[in-house]
């Protein structure tokens, strides 16, 4: 058979990384398939691996069947004999932070970790990305930072609808009120006002604005004429693309000439992919990572679905230039020493298969008839977005009988349980099958004041079960009464699950909290945890340094076999 193909060992241009080139048409077709790390070359056809063992193992994979010519014969022999070359390491970024003292117009207590994210603010200008984990108070520190620094008022605070209410308590409780004349009053809070309409209306001078980020381009216009100092965008990973109307809002606010602080929060900001983390970026550090098209050639390749995704071997550098340049992270178990661990436990339950496969069936014919009625792409796109959500409902309704079962059987173990849902159809036949226990609920379309009233209920112990939408509940909450929390559903995002589990794994948590994802037995469920294990390497590499996974441990086990006694013995 010829040659289809040629492999060369090179110093890759962009990571300065010693690689395998492989060049030829059939030759980077079969590579794209094998070796989802690689990524296209400088010229047409040719594609770039990174050197691993893996990779080496691909590539004579694919030699013993189509030969490739070899143009660096002595490397490629100290390859197959397996002398492999160190992976490259980068130090870890370490930044050198004091215990700040917050300024006088700050009114309470910031723990150790708290004063040393102030000093990074203050040392980043205020132009930065506090990307603690979920629960370690940015929010505080945040307003620490605008009582210090000086001239920052008013400071405008873009956030999702369900947390303003939230900001406002926020700072009435941290921020003391100064007069025109510069003096503090101790029983007094700073002035915030909450913009609920997008009718252009002028707007009272006051200390704060809070919107949320929907509401942002109605009011472009009014916001501009308020001379804004600061700018902070809670949950930013809101503005994660750049097509959107808010990330466009939040972008041209940013620009100008009266703002000089922006700061971005988020325990979260990388959703799905790592290439997400641009558009926050170039708001806070505009042209920190270049172009988005100058960091997709350098940090990215390019998947089936077009999409752009950190390259494996690149993923430490970006972190490193995110936290030298932009972003504090720091993990709660690395700050909060007494905070008890979190376990995570993926638990394949049976489930309705006769159910769930009669109904797959109807929604797959009724696809196919939209498919060739669509008029449009968007139709054709439409219609199928509907199939799928449509799938992950019957999915839910045909594990639901063992998801009950399971929840009453960790009611009847423990105290406090929280389960998180997707579908409201789902969250009201949860509702209804455990009424027995009066449940609360988060749901969307809640007023604040009631959701709030549902929260103060459980955590005051009135309630021992909360029953959450998985997007209504995974901000802006605070659960700690509980120490297990049931995914009855499963999202496509990780992290819409991790900012769920910190709504109970957070400062104020006693006990290990213990989170289970229920897998229904022969429907989709395993393809989406699957998805949703690859999408957490590419985030945990990027912000982390390690893997976050599903843990198997001793305690998680015992709870486990409990309930399958249970279960086993009626």
């Amino acid at each position: 058979m010829e040659n289809f193909g040629t492999l060369e060992y090179v110093l890759d241009k962009y990571s300065k990384i010693w690689s395998w080139k492989v060049t030829g048409e059939r030759a980077v077709s079969m590579v794209s398939r094998l070796v989802p790390e690689a990524w296209y070359g400088e010229n047409i056809n040719e594609v770039i691996i990174p050197d691993s063992e893996e990779s080496v193992k691909q590539i004579k994979l694919i030699m013993d069947r189509y030969p490739l010519e070899i143009l660096s014969k002595s490397a490629w022999q100290r390859k197959i004999i397996k002398t492999f070359t160190p992976k490259p390491t980068l130090p870890p970024v370490k930044h050198h932070l004091k215990k700040v003292k917050p300024g006088d117009q700050f009114r309470g207590k910031l723990l150790n970790f708290q004063k040393e994210g102030l000093d990074f603010l203050l040392k980043s200008s205020g132009n930065a990305l506090l990307a603690d984990e979920m629960g370690l108070g940015k929010t505080v520190q945040t307003l620490s930072y605008v009582t210090t620094e000086k001239q920052t008022f008013p400071v405008l605070v873009v956030a999702p609808l369900v947390t303003l209410n939230n900001w406002e308590r926020e700072i009435s409780k941290f921020v003391k009120k100064k007069s025109r004349n510069g003096r503090l009053i101790d029983n007094e809070s700073a002035t915030s006002t909450i913009i609920r309409t997008g009718k252009s209306q002028e707007l009272p001078a006051t200390d704060f604005y809070i919107i949320n980020y929907e509401l942002l381009y109605k009011r472009m216009k009014d916001l501009s004429k308020l001379n804004i100092r600061t700018i902070v965008c809670d949950e930013v990973h809101n503005l994660r693309s750049k097509t959107t109307q808010k990330y466009k809002a939040v972008k041209k606010l940013a620009a100008l000439p009266s703002v000089s602080y922006r700061i971005g929060l988020s325990g979260t900001p990388i959703y799905n992919r790592g290439s997400e983390i641009w558009p926050i970026v170039d708001i806070l550090k505009p042209g920190l990572l270049g172009s988005f098209k100058e960091f997709c050639e350098y940090f990215c390749y390019v998947n089936e679905k077009g999409k752009a995704i950190v390259l494996e071997n690149k993923r430490a550098s970006l972190r490193n230039e995110l936290q030298k340049h932009v972003m504090l992270r720091r993990k709660k178990s690395d700050v909060l020493k007494e905070l008890k661990d979190k376990v995570r436990y993926k638990e394949v339950i049976d489930s309705d298969t006769e159910y769930y496969f009669e109904e797959l069936e109807k929604i797959w014919k009724k696809l196919e008839e939209e498919q060739k009625d669509a008029e449009t792409a968007f139709d054709k796109s439409a219609s199928y977005q509907r199939a799928i959500q449509s799938e992950r409902q019957i999915a839910g309704i045909a594990k639901l009988p063992h998801v009950i079962n399971f929840v009453k059987n960790i009611m009847e173990i423990e105290e406090s349980v929280v389960v998180f849902c997707h579908h409201k159809v789902i969250h009201k036949l949860l509702h209804e099958s455990l009424s027995e226990f009066s449940p609360v609920s988060i749901i969307g379309g809640q007023s604040d004041n009631v959701r709030q009233d549902q929260i103060d209920r459980f955590q005051k112990g009135e309630s021992k079960l909360m029953i959450a939408g998985l997007r209504a509940g995974n901000v802006g909450i605070n659960l700690t009464r509980a120490k297990y929390v049931i995914f009855a559903e499963l999202d496509w995002s990780p992290a819409i699950h991790r900012q769920a589990e910190d709504r109970l794994h957070r400062i104020g948590q006693k006990n290990t909290v213990f989170a289970y994802y229920l897998i229904g037995n022969g429907t989709l469920d395993d393809h989406v945890a699957n998805i949703l294990v690859d999408k957490s390497y590419e985030i945990d590499t990027i912000m982390d340094e390690t893997a976050d996974t599903y843990e198997n441990k001793d305690k998680a086990e015992l709870i486990l076999a409990q309930i399958h006694d249970k279960i086993h013995s009626k």
